[in-house]
Parts: C-alpha cells; sequence; structure tokens
C-alpha cells in the first residue's frame, strides 16, 4: 500500500483529518450534504398561517404582561415613599419597552375590529354582545326577506289564477315552456356533476 492510501485510510479512521506524505493536511468531511441541508430547512419552514398565529401569541404575552407591570406600577404608585423611587422609575422604564414591544409586534398582525366591539369595551361591556347583536339582526333580516318572498309567490300564484281564467290556453304554454325550462335545467346539473367514469359526485356534508 503506498503513501497516499496509508493516509486517506488514516484520515477515514480518524474521523477526517491526518498527515499526508507531503505534510499537507488531508481533511474528510461528515457533514451533510447541501441537498439533505436544504430538505431538512424546506421541512421545517413554518407556513403563512403559522406565522399569523405566533405573531398574534406574542401580541397576547405582550398585552398580558403589559397589564403586570401596570398592576405592578399602580401598587408602587399607591405606597409611594422615598425608598420606592427607583423601583418606581424602573417600572415605568420596563412599561414603556413593553409598550414599544407591543407597538412592533402589532404591526405584524393583520386584524380588523369592528369599531363597535372596541365601543362596548370602552363602556365596559361585553364584546361577545356584538356578535350577539349581529346575529340577530341577521336573523330579522332574514324573516323581512322570507316575507317578501313569501307575499311575491303569493302574488304570482294569484295573477297565474286571473290570467287562467281570462287565457287559459297562453297560461298553459307558459306552465308547459315552464317545465321543460326546469327540466332542461336539472339535467344540465346532473351533467355537471357526472364524473368521467358515469358516477355521480356527491356533495361533501359540512
Amino acid at each position: 500500500m503506498d503513501s497516499t492510501q496509508t493516509t486517506a485510510s488514516a484520515a477515514a479512521a480518524t474521523g477526517g483529518v491526518a498527515a499526508g506524505g507531503n505534510g499537507m493536511m488531508i481533511t474528510q468531511s461528515n457533514d451533510a450534504s447541501p441537498v439533505d441541508s436544504s430538505a431538512t430547512t424546506a421541512g421545517t419552514a413554518s407556513t403563512p398561517t403559522d406565522d399569523q398565529k405566533q405573531n398574534l401569541t406574542q401580541v397576547i404575552n405582550s398585552i398580558q404582561k403589559t397589564l403586570g407591570l401596570l398592576h405592578q406600577l399602580y401598587l408602587t404608585v399607591s405606597s409611594y415613599n422615598v425608598a420606592s423611587q427607583l423601583p418606581l422609575l424602573q417600572r415605568l422604564n420596563n412599561l414603556v419597552l413593553e409598550l414599544d414591544n407591543m407597538t412592533r409586534l402589532a404591526e405584524k398582525c393583520n386584524i380588523q375590529v369592528p369599531m363597535e366591539v372596541l365601543n362596548l369595551i370602552d363602556d365596559g361591556k361585553n364584546p361577545d354582545e356584538f356578535t350577539r347583536d349581529v346575529l340577530n339582526s341577521c336573523i330579522a333580516k332574514n324573516q323581512i326577506t322570507k316575507g317578501k318572498t313569501d307575499a311575491f309567490k303569493g302574488m304570482r300564484r294569484h295573477l297565474l289564477e286571473e290570467l287562467e281564467q281570462s287565457f287559459p290556453d297562453e297560461v298553459e304554454t307558459y306552465r308547459e315552456i315552464r317545465a321543460a325550462s326546469a327540466a332542461e335545467a336539472k339535467r344540465a346539473a346532473q351533467a355537471q356533476s357526472m364524473l368521467p367514469n358515469g358516477d355521480v359526485k356527491v356533495k361533501a356534508e359540512n
């Protein structure tokens, strides 16, 4: 075995470093290939949804920390004396720093809050009342729309009855056209839901 092969074997046995026959150092790298490292990086990459959740969590934690600092500041001010001047200044500085941190974290969150919710909070009310009011408003509008729809259906039925007495042939032709149009629309809907193998698409239940 020549000196080069001996040196290479020694490098492999010692984990990557050995002296060559001409005095040069021969290294053998055990690092992962660039492909492996890039695959690892891609596997640990976070999605935008995860980033938004993380940003929101950071803002919530900052708010809770700010509330704690305000409580500590309240306790310090309520029992203030000469000896508590330094702790008071420290807590004021901590509060300012945390408010600045909260502002920077909030810039990463894209959350739109209705003004009504903020007004309820300012009035000392439960923000869930906004959701309840919105649902009640939707129910009321739905009832109004349903009433209008029923009124139009009743008027249409009444008009057809009156027209049928005066123009029976025309009304019969109209009914046939409506029936043919409805059947054609039904066939078109069924054709769109057909799969290439002849099966019918089944709508998933939510």
